[in-house]
């Protein structure tokens, strides 16, 4: 029993200093900063790719967003990769002003191969641009968007993400917590680690590439998060990445939750895949590079999966003990509540906070706030499924929601 409340005490210190560095890291958002100084003064030129696979309902809405951003109409390009489409999305991207490429490949379906495939070809064509950005089919982009990238590629910034919001954060809970945890991501994750001179990661969409960096290689990646795969990279490379808090992507999520299960199943195993290929190399880039960059790099790989694991082993440590009369029963309820009130019952806090100093209208949030816990609840759910079950295929997630840039700018 006494191995046991050593072993307790030890892994209760790992937990509290790891979320006690997160909170020093999220308290530097709320900072805010000079902006960084102009490097090079011009106007770059840029493609604007979105990979779309059977897209049709909501394509049309997100080229012509970009169509209309204030920014020069000769200096980017908008690119649609109909990825075995066997729908409309080719025919009416090239409707809305979007130059079309056609992919068929049934045995490589992924984000990450079409557009590995297709940056391969402008990579080899030698084309004139600058810079790229990457958008799913269902976004749809603020106007000043491309400007406000442009200004941080002027900065030297080469990777950058932009502010990733929803377009339908009140549709359902559900895409009310997307919108939260999302919320809570862009201001405590991205912008506090941009501030502090940490990296922040790529995030699925809205981000931009310098065309220079992806010249040698191509876009390498091999997980089913080709995001977090590419920010790793990165950070291992020793090269951070930026954040544009005021370069606005809007995103649709899943309404249902079966919908959301299935989509959240397929980034947690991704994210397994990356812990798999990336925990060494940065466990590796941490002690030679001895940067903190490089340490919160690696801390955030075994933040996630390893740190569920590490609370599951802490809590059955707990339940042993008190069957073998090591604690109480009041000791127990105090141990639990320490790991579930953190865990489902601050986060509604840190969102109504995060809400107020970004200016996000709380009413409409409620229910969403008030069920944010089952939604956090429900991924923990879904990290301990993919310890022992994981789907490597790729399953589309069906976007439908009619909505203009006017309705939610």
């Amino acid at each position: 029993m006494v191995y046991l409340y050593i072993i307790q005490q030890a892994l209760v210190w790992i937990v509290t200093i790891f979320w006690l560095y997160q909170f020093i890291v999220s308290i530097c958002s709320l900072v805010k900063l000079k902006d960084k100084p102009i490097l090079e003064d011009k106007q770059n030129r840029f493609m604007a790719i979105i990979p779309a696979h059977n897209e049709e309902s909501v394509i049309r809405n997100l080229v012509e967003s970009l169509t209309k951003q204030d920014y020069p109409k000769e200096l980017y390009d908008i690119y649609v990769i109909a990825d075995n489409c066997t729908d409309k999305t080719a025919e009416i991207a090239k409707k809305a002003g979007a130059i079309v490429y056609e992919r068929f490949d049934e045995e490589h379906k992924t984000k990450g191969h079409a557009l590995n495939w297709f940056l391969n070809q402008k990579i080899e064509e030698n084309a004139p641009y600058d810079a790229f950005f990457v958008f799913d089919a269902d976004n749809i982009v603020d106007v000043n968007f491309i400007k406000n990238m442009n200004k941080k590629l002027c900065q030297g910034e080469d990777v950058v993400q932009g502010y990733r919001d929803i377009k339908n954060p009140t549709d359902s809970w559900v895409s009310a917590g997307y919108a939260i945890f999302y919320w809570t991501m862009n201001r405590f994750y991205h912008l506090a680690r941009y501030n502090l001179g940490l990296s922040p990661l790529i995030n699925g969409t809205g981000f931009m590439v310098k065309f220079d960096v992806v010249k040698p290689n191509g876009w390498d990646t091999q997980t089913l998060t080709e995001d977090i795969e590419f920010s790793l990279k990165r950070i291992i490379a020793g090269k951070k990445l930026g954040w544009a808090t005021d370069a606005i992507v809007y995103d649709e999520q899943p309404v249902g939750f079966k919908q959301s299960w299935s989509q959240r199943s397929r980034w947690t195993v991704g994210h397994i895949q990356c812990i798999q290929n990336y925990t060494k190399d940065l466990a590796v880039a941490t002690k030679e590079k001895k940067t903190l960059m490089n340490f919160d790099g690696f801390l955030y790989i075994i933040g996630s999966i390893p740190m569920f694991i590490l609370t599951l082993v802490l809590l059955a440590i707990n339940f042993i003990m008190f069957f073998a009369n090591g604690i109480t029963a009041t000791d127990l309820i105090v141990n639990i509540l320490r790991y579930l009130i953190p865990t489902f019952l601050l986060p509604i806090g840190t969102a109504i906070l995060i809400m107020l100093l970004d200016k996000k209208p709380i009413r409409p949030m409620l229910k969403g706030l008030l069920c944010y816990p089952l939604f956090l609840g429900s991924w923990l759910l879904i990290n301990f499924k993919c310890l022992f079950k994981r789907d490597l295929s790729w399953e589309k997630i069906e976007h439908v929601r009619d909505i203009k840039i006017n309705d939610v700018a």
